[in-house]
């Protein structure tokens, strides 16, 4: 009877800073962790590698065909996570910790990183870090007492108070979160993952206001992980302005996969004295729009540049003499542009 006021007052005392975590922006969460140990260990990455059984057993089945996965858990296959507990010491308490994708929703069997603190601050105002497990259902042994527990799933958190008092505790952590794999195609041709990157913002890219992204330079085939919600990815084919903005939903438990198309070709300058002829060296690029906006400017007998679909000049500069071309790109139709050194 007397363990009620207990919790409530350890409740009352952390809730606010608990509850001020779990909705922290993911900018203002990193530096969190920097500054209070707390949260100061290194927190889970926010990729996944994209390892077919890991990505299965994690989201399940994707929006697309993937190999030979395994038949997805129902809610009355949950593993059990009380049913291995260790031998508990006097004055210790076990704690089974599990996670899901939401209320109803199947657990989470894989990525996810647990820490457990102790619930009152040091004379630094640091909270000491007293266990770590990448376990999906650890049993932690710990001394009678308050704690604070922390999971991360990628991108996605969640915290909570724990007041271990009896034999064993179990608490279970709702983390509505799914994943998000991208790559990009110019028509039907996959661009190669060494040429395209993905920034990744929370929100609709049609929402006021200036943000950083949550994740950036994503490759292909990485599979982030981030709260159910919606986002939108900057696509940067090349370094030019080959740039595709595109909005996308996440849904928990599910992997979702984007595919950004772009229009847009790869093109290869040369400065030759005659039609077909050697390239010159030494030759100082700029590409512009009609308008005279510079898209890129580079050095070298052939520079290439991703440019996206319509009308360019390009300028060439080689021995104080300056010679110039208009040209047109065409999506998918990657080629040689030739300036005329006459």
């Amino acid at each position: 009877m007397k363990r009620t006021p207990a919790t409530a007052a350890l409740r009352g005392r952390l809730w606010p800073a608990v509850v001020a975590f779990a909705f922290m922006p993911a900018a203002a969460m990193g530096q969190n962790l920097a500054q209070n140990s707390l949260f100061s260990a290194t927190p889970s990455t926010g990729l996944i590698s994209p390892v077919p059984p890991t990505r299965s057993d994690i989201f399940g089945p994707s929006n697309l065909p993937v190999p030979s996965t395994p038949p997805a858990q129902t809610p009355s296959q949950a593993p059990n996570t009380t049913a291995s507990i260790p031998m508990v010491p006097a004055g210790q308490v076990a704690l089974a910790l599990s996670a899901r994708f939401g209320k109803d929703a199947l657990p989470i069997g894989g990525g996810l990183t647990w820490r457990v603190y102790g619930a009152k601050a040091e004379t630094n105002g640091n909270f000491k870090l007293v266990k770590e497990d990448k376990s999906p259902t650890p049993t932690l042994v710990l001394p009678v007492g308050a704690y604070i527990v922390h999971v991360g799933f990628g991108l996605a958190t969640a915290v909570k108070p724990v007041d271990l008092r009896g034999t064993n505790v179990h608490e279970e952590f709702d983390l509505p979160a799914g994943g998000l794999r991208i790559e990009g195609k110019v028509g039907d041709v996959r661009i190669p993952g060494s040429q395209i990157s993905f920034d990744v913002y929370k929100g609709s890219q049609f929402e006021p206001g200036d943000r950083r992204p949550i994740a950036e330079h994503v490759v292909t085939n990485d599979v982030i992980v981030v709260p159910e919600g919606t986002y939108y990815i900057v696509s940067n084919y090349g370094d030019a302005n080959s740039v595709v903005r595109s909005d996308i939903r996440v849904q928990p438990g599910k992997l979702t996969d984007i595919t950004v198309t772009h229009r847009a070709a790869a093109i290869t300058l040369k400065l030759v004295g005659d039609r077909g002829g050697e390239a010159l060296a030494n030759t100082a690029w700029s590409v512009l729009t009609p308008g005279g906006d510079v898209i890129k400017e580079s050095i070298g007998a052939f520079p290439r540049v991703i440019l996206a679909q319509g009308e360019y000049r390009a300028i060439a500069r080689n021995e104080g003499k300056v010679y110039e071309r208009e040209f047109k790109v065409v999506t998918g139709v990657d080629g040689d542009v030739e300036v005329l050194a006459r």
